[in-house]
């Protein structure tokens, strides 16, 4: 492998968790979130699982990106469940 592997890696899911941030912000300010419901719980599934993944292999910034991720997924999900009336 190249000594610059982990860093595409690192660019990819720092991409991936940044992301959520304009679909959570327009989410929030509408009150709801029309995003496909069955995305949204299966992207906080996924990125749960990975963040917990991360965690017992001891690698924090896999972790904190992938709880950034989680968060995310679960503000859109939360709207999707429970829009607000706005």
């Amino acid at each position: 492998g190249n000594s610059m592997d982990p860093y595409f890696g690192y660019v990819g899911l720092i991409a991936f968790a940044l992301a959520w941030i304009p679909q959570s912000v327009s989410t929030v300010k509408a009150g709801r979130c029309e995003v496909n419901r069955a995305f949204l719980t299966l992207a906080a599934i996924g990125s749960l699982s990975l963040t917990i993944y991360a965690f017992k292999q001891g690698d924090a910034i896999f972790a904190s990106l992938n709880g950034l991720t989680t968060l995310g997924a679960a503000i859109n999900l939360y709207y999707s469940l429970f829009p607000s009336r706005v």
